[in-house]
């Protein structure tokens, strides 16, 4: 079995952050664009661990490590501000959601 490269690892890094920008042109739901996002961020993070492994250093790890702290504190606060628009307006479509005052 071949093990997989630097190369490859950048290939599926591309194609998630690609995934992700995609679906936050096209997607109109907030949730969905709030994922497509975060594969965003998931997708930088898989880059910056396999150039830390084929550098054999821990940098690029420790680097995930607070991208991941990070991540966790923006998740609870992007849900809970989608929620209170949700509550607020009783949908979660941008289109709808274009208005700052109401």
């Amino acid at each position: 079995m071949n093990p997989a490269g630097l190369d490859t690892y950048l290939a599926v890094s591309a194609l998630l952050f690609a995934l992700g920008f995609l679906g936050v042109l096209l997607r109109r739901n907030t949730l969905v664009i709030y994922m497509c996002l975060e594969l965003m961020l998931l997708a930088s993070t898989l880059a910056l661990v396999a150039f830390s492994k084929f550098q054999g250093t821990l940098d690029g790890a420790v680097f995930v490590f607070f991208i991941l702290t990070i991540a966790a504190a923006e998740v609870a606060v992007g849900l809970a501000i989608i929620v209170a628009l949700f509550r607020r307006r009783h949908t979660v479509s941008v289109e709808e959601l274009n208005h700052l005052k109401h």
